[in-house]
């Protein structure tokens, strides 16, 4: 049956079409004199209106010539010699991304934190001037050479971005389309960036997750080269654990954090330091458990998980593993000596351990024996350390 009052049928706008739409509008305004200092207009990333801007405020137009220059030769030899680690660990992800998006058209970069191309995978069309102005090692795409790029914008931004043709700075650059995302050191620190190109290609706005995937498994095979006592695999519980989306810890022999990946840094904060102070972080200014505790569990069931408190009061799940550089245990019948947190303040030491037997009371729901078992201590020693001499009274 018709409807009583029949009207004609509304048009139907994509929402990648209505996206494009609004993009053309906002580069409209790149013409006007106050575009730099113009409101975020509808429809257009954050992210890429701050690289618009920049754009804008070196003194650049969309309708330029960009030049793809490339690095001197010795220059990028002593930033392939400075990411080494970081190419090593980038090839074999590389290879694999090249397995899942070559026959779509798109070719892979690797990038140093400056922006230069140190490695490129897949697919470059050696007959399209196009892809070789991208698709060679030492040319430079950072944001200041090439204006919006998934590179400069990821670099800039510290944040994967996808980014579609008229969707950059300049007008040479409307025939690419790239996901891109950061690649973090073990410390912390941006090396680099991950970028998946093509030319001519249609949108794919799910590659961006796919370049952070493997940013993140390029993370994980840095941190893993570390040459670490313990490994710490953390995540929520119910959480995977020893595959893709895990935290990484790796410890020295002393406790002390040698690095963590991204997610790592995310579930453990590590304590913020004062300006200029960087010493190491020890395992107990991070988890509310004896680092004595996590080598056993290390060397005696290094496959079972655990639970792992953290001082906020939550608790992680963790396999907590041996690596290459854990010294070996002691012989039996030798006492084993309780590491010493060198690095940390003398008060949080104190105030650490005053925690610590709190919680372990509390879990044994007030029994001393219970207690001092689960911290590795003597009944006596716990006593003495909780001032308590009403020994008698407790059971």
């Amino acid at each position: 049956m018709s409807p009583a009052h029949p009207t004609a049928p509304m048009p139907v706008i994509s929402h990648m079409g209505e996206r494009h739409a609004l993009v053309s509008q906002a580069r409209l305004q790149l013409q006007e004199p106050a575009a730099s200092h113009a409101l975020l207009p509808a429809g257009v990333a954050p992210w890429l209106w701050r690289s618009w801007q920049r754009c804008l405020l070196q003194d650049r137009h969309p309708a330029e010539r960009v030049e793809f220059e490339a690095v001197g030769p010795h220059a990028l030899n002593r930033a392939q010699e400075q990411q080494h680690a970081l190419l090593q660990a980038a090839r074999p992800v590389m290879a694999q991304l090249v397995g899942a998006v070559g026959a779509m058209h798109y070719f892979c970069l690797l990038t140093d934190a400056a922006g230069t191309v140190l490695e490129v995978q897949g697919p470059v069309d050696q007959r399209d001037m196009r892809a070789l102005a991208i698709g060679r090692v030492g040319v430079d795409l950072s944001e200041l050479c090439v204006g919006t790029s998934a590179i400069g914008a990821v670099l800039a931004e510290h944040a994967p971005v996808w980014l579609h043709r008229h969707e950059h700075f300049f007008d040479d650059l409307r025939d690419y389309s790239c996901a891109g995302a950061p690649i973090f050191g073990p410390q912390g620190q941006c090396l680099g960036m991950l970028d998946i190109t093509g030319i001519d290609v249609p949108e794919r706005p799910e590659l961006l997750h796919l370049a952070l995937r493997c940013s993140r498994a390029i993370e994980d095979r840095l941190l893993r080269t570390l040459p670490h006592a313990l490994l710490l695999h953390v995540n929520w519980p119910g959480g995977p654990l020893g595959q893709e989306g895990e935290g990484l810890m790796a410890f020295d022999n002393d406790g002390c954090l040698l690095g963590s990946n991204s997610v790592a840094r995310q579930l453990v904060p590590r304590p913020a330091q004062p300006p200029g102070m960087n010493q190491p972080t020890h395992s107990q200014e991070l988890l509310a458990l004896p680092w004595a505790h996590l080598v056993e569990h290390a060397r005696r069931r290094p496959d079972a998980l655990m639970q792992l408190p953290l001082w906020s009061g939550l608790r992680l799940q963790a396999l907590v593993q041996p690596g290459p550089q854990l010294h070996p245990p002691l012989p039996t019948g030798v006492a084993a000596t309780p590491v010493a947190m060198s690095s940390a303040h003398p008060s949080l030491l104190r105030t650490s351990e005053h925690l610590l037997i709190q919680q372990a009371l509390q879990e044994a729901q007030g029994n001393v024996s219970q207690a001092a078992k689960r911290l590795g201590l003597s009944r006596a020693t716990l006593y003495r350390r909780l001032g308590n001499k009403r020994n008698g009274s407790a059971r």
